[in-house]
């Protein structure tokens, strides 16, 4: 596993996730239930009750797998280096070539800061991945969705303290 497919977690993101993974697993029985109920109803075609507890489970075992995934790939606790190099649990400050404001975001998954009031984004993103080993001060590049490339000064980089 390298390290951009690690998942930084603070202890607190770590045991939310588990939690909810744990909730999952335990509403399994229900779920089976809903649909064993509804198989019972008749014809499977027109039951509408039993498509939608299909459904449920499938994005339930969905969640589930991703966040074994996740959780199993994990690293807890382990605050980068304050060092001013961009890495995954760090929160960036960068400008944008071209524009005079400043923008700050936690470089780390979706779930780590889906509590926080910081923007989010992948290191496995375009710009995270151009910012990734980047030194305060240093100019970077990457492609926007329309094929242009942008350039992106990294201003300060700090370890998130959610």
């Amino acid at each position: 596993m390298s390290d951009t497919q690690v998942t930084w977690l603070t202890q607190e993101a770590y045991n939310r996730l588990k939690h909810e993974l744990d909730e999952l697993i335990e509403n399994r029985p229900v779920i089976a239930q809903k649909i064993n109920t509804s198989r019972e109803e008749g014809d499977l075609k027109e039951n509408g009750g039993y498509h939608a507890a299909r459904e449920e489970q499938g994005q339930q075992e969905a969640r589930i797998r991703h966040l074994q995934e996740l959780l199993r790939g994990a690293k807890v606790g382990e605050t980068p280096a304050n060092d001013g190099i961009a890495e995954p649990g760090m929160v960036l400050t960068v400008r944008y070539d071209g524009d005079d404001d400043e923008e700050q975001f936690l470089l780390a998954t979706r779930e780590e800061g889906g509590e926080g009031e910081l923007e989010v984004y992948s290191p496995e993103s375009p710009l995270g991945r151009a910012l990734l080993g980047a030194k305060e001060g240093e100019t970077r590049e990457y492609e926007l969705p329309n094929g242009k490339t942008q350039k992106v000064t990294l201003r300060k980089a700090v370890p998130y303290s959610g």
